[in-house]
């Protein structure tokens, strides 16, 4: 027989744990999100986990895919979400060719999450894609401009 205990280690501790996000720019200023997608010329998936008071618990890189497509499964992005006993959670994903409109995929994958979501009691507060000094938010279904990280 096969047992599992479930164990909570913390390999990193970043200052951005326990930051509160109130609004879509608050996650694209993220320094570790920034860090994470500056750097990539893939795309990245991100879930950012967060307890009932929208403060960041923890997050875990999902996928990393190709220039332009990652694979990511409703079973992949909730795991650790409900490992680390999140209420709700936040979905990033970067655009390498910094054009963060949604591909119809970015929106049926969405849809998707959202629906597992309300299964497991997990709230999914936004999507947001990134590009360099833009990004679209799929709560304010909208494309943000010249919101500049480095300022």
């Amino acid at each position: 027989m096969l047992r599992i205990e479930v164990v909570q280690e913390r390999a990193e501790n970043y200052d951005t744990l326990g930051q509160a996000f109130s609004q879509p720019a608050d996650v694209f200023l993220n320094q570790q999100l920034q860090a994470e997608f500056r750097t990539s010329d893939r795309e990245k998936f991100i879930v950012l986990h967060l307890n009932t008071k929208n403060r960041l618990i923890s997050y875990e890189v999902v996928s990393v895919g190709s220039l332009n497509t990652s694979i990511v499964h409703p079973r992949e992005v909730f795991k650790a979400a409900l490992l680390s006993n999140a209420a709700s959670i936040i979905l990033a994903h970067n655009h390498p060719s910094d054009d963060p409109n949604p591909s119809q995929d970015d929106r049926q994958l969405t849809k998707r999450l959202q629906e597992a979501g309300r299964l497991l009691g997990i709230e999914v507060l936004d999507h947001l894609i990134f590009a360099s000094k833009h990004f679209y938010s799929f709560t304010a279904d909208t494309l943000i401009k010249g919101v500049d990280p480095d300022e």
